[in-house]
C-alpha cells in the first residue's frame, strides 16, 4: 500500500490516528513527517512525541529514543506505551537489565500489553534467566490467546496445575488441530515438564502451519540448544536473523550457539560485534571472556572479565571466573573491592557466593588459610541452601543399578548394541584430575577431545520416561526390558548425536564425570567403548570440590557431609562394576600420574589401544579448547604442588573425614 507524501492532514485528531497508522505500516518518514506537523501546533502532543521516538529507534538511533522517551516519561509517567517504548529501544541498543526494567514498568501499569510480556521473555533468556524467561511467555501466551477453552488452559498452566493444563489443550486440539497457538502452549507444558523432544515435536509442527510465527521459531531454536542440536538451531537463528539482521536477543543466541559447537572463534567475532555495535553489558563481556579462556587467550580473558566489572562493580561471576583461572593472581586493590561488596546492603544474593568463594580463593593465593575458608563456608552456605541436594536419593540410585545391572545382564549383552570402538568415556569425580587425563589423550594423533557431554545422562532421562518431577522414573530397572535392536538404536543414536562435537578422528573422548553411575548403560548400548575413571585421594578431591563453584550440576559439593556420602557412593558403584565388568574400565590414580606420567600415560594408550605417541607427555602444549575449571591448569606441564594442599585446610574438615567412613581405610592420611 502507497501513501501519498502530500496527505498531510491538519485535523489534530485526525493527524495523530495517521501517524500511528503509518508508524505500523513502516512507513517511518511519513510517520515522522505527520507528528512533527502536530508538535509544531501541540508541542505537549504525547502520542506524537511516542511517534517520533519510536521512528528514531526504527531508523537505528536508540540514543536519541531513549533520551526522548525519557523525557516524555518524566512528564508521563504512567504512559504505558511510551515505557514499552523504552523497553524496546534499550533492548534494541543490548541494554538488556535496563531493557527488562522498563518492560516491568510498562506492564505494571499496564498487565495487558502482550508484546512486553513477549519482549520480555526473550530478554530473561539473554539474561540466563530461564524461570523468568518461561513466567513472561506465559503472560504472553494467555493474553494472546483469544478462545475461552484455550484461556483456561493457559490459565491452569500459569497456576502451576500442569497435569490439568495438559489435559485442557489436547481436549481443544482435539476439536482445534490446527490452533498454533494451543500447540504452541502444549510445547511449553513439554519443556516445563522436561520432555524436550516432544516441545520439539510440536513446535515443528508450529512452524509447518504457520512459518511466520516467530516466537515460536525462537522457542524452537532455545529447545534444540538446549538438546545440543547445534547445527539444527542455528539454522533456526540464521533465519530469524535474516529477517531482523540486528536483533540483539537474537545475536547473543547465535554467539552462545557457536560456542557450544567448539570453534570459538565465529563466537568470539560474534561477541566483539555486540560489544562494539551495541553498549557493552556486563554478561556479554563475562561471556566473551569465557570464549577467549575458552580459546587459551588468558590474557584477553582477563582484560574482558575485567571489562564486566568495570562494567558492574558488584559482579560476583567475573570475579569468581578470575579466581577460576587458577593460574591467575588478584591484586590487592581487588580483595578490597570484593570485600566491600560482600559487605554492602546492594549485593544480589548470586552475587555474593560468587563474591565468597572469589576472595576465599585469593586469600588461599595469599596462604590466609583460615579467613580463606570462611569465606568458602559462607559462600558454600548459600549454594547448599539453593541447590537442595538429597544424598539419601544418590544411594538409591546407586542401589538401583546395581540390582539391575547384573553380570549376567551384561554378559548376555556383550555382543549387542552398537559396535562402533569410537567413544572413549572418562568418568569420576569432579576435580579428580578427569581434564588432565582429557587432555593427555586428546594430544594422540588418533583421538579428539570435546567437553562433557551430557547424552548418556539425556538418554538415561528419556528411558527413566518420567512425564512429572514426583513420578518414579523407570531407569535403570528398565536396561533389562531393551531388546537386541533398541540397544543397536540407542548406541548409533549417540555416535551420530555426538558427531557435531568431534572432528575426523578415529576416537573421541566424552569426559562426563557424572556418567559413572551410568557404566551399565554404555556397555549395554556401546560395548567396545573405553571407559577410565579418574580417581584422587578422597580428601583432595572433596575439599577441592567443596572450594569450586560449579556452573550448574555437581550440587553435592556444598556441603562436606554431603561430599563424604557422595564419595562413598561412588566408589560403593565403581566396586560394583568392577566386579561385574571386570578389565572393563580402567582405574587412573591422579597422584601415580603426577608421580610418574609416562609410566601411566603408556598404561592409558594401552588400555584404549593406541600407539604411544611423546606429544602426549607434553600436552600442555596442545591448544585445543577446554571448557573446564582446569583448562589454565593442563596448559601448563604437570606438577605435584597440589597433591598435598588440602592438609593447609585440614583442621576445618572433620565433617568430611566423618562422613567419608570406611573410604578413607584406602587411602591411609599417614
Amino acid at each position: 500500500m502507497s501513501i501519498d507524501p502530500d496527505f498531510i492532514t491538519n485535523d489534530s485528531e485526525l493527524a495523530v490516528q495517521q501517524a500511528m497508522n503509518l508508524l505500523r505500516m513502516g512507513q517511518i518518514q511519513l510517520a515522522r513527517k505527520q507528528a512533527e506537523a502536530v508538535l509544531q501546533e501541540t508541542p505537549e502532543e504525547i502520542d506524537c512525541q511516542l511517534i517520533i521516538a519510536a521512528a528514531n529507534r526504527a531508523q537505528g538511533d536508540c540514543v536519541q529514543a531513549i533520551q526522548g522517551l525519557k523525557d516524555l516519561l518524566f512528564k508521563a509517567p504512567n504512559f504505558s506505551l511510551a515505557q514499552q517504548e523504552l523497553g524496546f529501544a534499550y533492548a534494541d541498543a543490548g541494554q538488556v537489565i535496563a531493557g527488562i526494567k522498563a518492560l516491568q514498568r510498562a506492564v505494571k501499569i499496564n498487565p495487558k500489553l502482550a508484546t512486553s510480556w513477549q519482549k520480555m521473555g526473550e530478554l530473561f533468556f539473554v539474561d540466563g534467566d530461564e524461570v523468568s524467561a518461561a513466567e513472561a511467555f506465559k503472560r504472553h501466551l494467555l493474553l494472546s490467546s483469544h478462545d475461552p477453552e484455550l484461556i483456561h488452559a493457559v490459565s491452569l498452566f500459569s497456576a502451576g496445575k500442569i497435569a490439568h493444563a495438559e489435559q485442557a489443550c489436547r481436549l481443544f486440539l482435539k476439536k482445534n488441530p490446527s490452533d498454533i497457538t494451543a500447540i504452541r502452549l502444549l510445547a511449553e507444558i513439554g519443556l516445563k515438564v522436561g520432555a524436550l523432544n516432544d516441545a520439539l515435536h510440536l513446535l515443528e509442527r508450529c512452524l509447518i502451519l504457520a512459518p511466520e510465527f516467530d516466537l515460536a521459531r525462537l522457542t524452537y531454536a532455545h529447545v534444540l540448544n538446549k538438546s545440543d542440536k547445534l547445527e539444527q538451531a542455528l539454522v533456526q537463528v540464521n533465519q530469524l536473523l535474516d529477517a531482523k539482521p540486528n536483533e540483539y536477543p537474537l545475536l547473543v543466541l547465535q554467539a552462545s550457539i557457536l560456542v557450544k559447537f567448539g570453534d570459538c572463534q565465529p563466537a568470539l567475532a560474534c561477541y566483539e560485534k555486540l560489544l562494539s555495535n551495541y553498549t557493552p553489558q556486563p554478561k556479554i563481556a563475562l561471556s566473551y571472556a569465557h570464549a577467549l579462556k575458552t580459546s587459551g587467550k588468558a590474557a584477553e580473558a582477563i582484560a574482558a572479565y575485567r571489562l564486566a566489572i568495570s562494567l558492574q562493580a558488584s559482579f560476583g561471576e567475573a570475579y569468581w571466573s578470575l579466581a577460576n583461572l587458577k593460574t591467575f593472581k588478584f591484586e590487592d586493590d581487588d580483595i578490597v573491592a570484593m570485600r566491600d561488596q560482600i559487605e554492602s546492603q546492594n549485593c544480589t544474593e548470586v552475587d555474593y557466593f560468587h563474591l565468597c568463594f572469589a576472595l576465599g580463593k585469593a586469600l588461599e593465593e595469599r596462604k590466609q588459610y583460615r579467613e580463606s575458608f570462611l569465606y568458602y563456608q559462607r559462600g558454600n552456605r548459600i549454594k547448599e541452601k539453593l541447590e537442595v541436594y538429597d544424598p539419601e536419593n544418590t544411594e538409591n540410585i546407586v542401589k538401583r543399578q546395581k540390582m539391575t545391572c547384573s553380570a549376567e545382564l551384561l554378559s548376555a549383552a556383550a555382543e549387542l548394541g552398537c559396535q562402533s570402538p569410537t567413544p572413549i568415556f572418562i568418568v569420576g569425580l569432579p576435580r579428580s584430575g578427569s581434564t588432565l587425563l582429557e587432555q593427555i589423550l586428546a594430544t594422540h594423533s588418533q583421538v579428539d577431545g570435546t567437553k562433557e557431554l551430557g547424552h548418556i545422562i539425556g538418554l538415561a532421562r528419556r528411558l527413566g520416561g518420567k512425564k512429572k518431577h514426583k513420578d518414579v522414573s523407570r531407569y535403570p530397572e528398565i536396561l533389562a526390558e531393551l531388546s537386541a535392536e533398541q540397544l543397536s538404536e540407542l548406541g548409533e543414536e549417540y555416535i551420530k548425536q555426538t558427531a557435531i562435537q568431534r572432528g575426523a578422528a578415529p576416537f573421541f573422548i566424552d569426559k562426563m564425570p557424572n556418567n559413572f553411575l551410568h557404566i551399565g548403560l554404555i556397555k549395554l548400548i556401546l560395548p567396545n567403548a573405553k571407559i577410565i575413571d579418574a580417581r584422587r585421594h578422597p580428601m583432595a578431591s572433596g575439599f577441592s570440590g567443596y572450594k569450586q563453584l560449579f556452573a550448574k550440576g555437581q550440587a553435592f559439593t556444598y556441603s562436606q557431609a554431603n561430599i563424604g556420602r557422595y564419595y562413598g557412593s561412588y566408589v560403593d558403584v565403581m566396586d560394583h562394576w568392577d566386579r561385574v565388568l571386570p578389565g572393563k574400565v580402567l582405574r587412573v590414580q591422579y597422584e601415580e600420574v603426577v608421580a610418574d606420567i609416562e609410566q601411566q600415560v603408556r598404561r592409558i594408550l594401552d588400555f584404549c589401544g593406541l600407539p604411544f605417541e611423546a606429544g602426549c607427555l607434553e600436552f600442555y602444549n596442545n591448544q585445543r579448547p577446554v571448557r573446564t575449571a582446569s583448562s589454565e591448569q593442563v596448559r601448563q606441564p604437570i606438577y605435584s604442588a597440589g597433591l598435598e594442599h588440602w592438609r593447609h585446610y585440614e583442621p576445618y574438615l572433620d565433617e568430611l573425614k566423618q562422613n567419608l567412613g570406611s573410604v578413607l581405610s584406602r587411602y591411609p592420611l599417614s
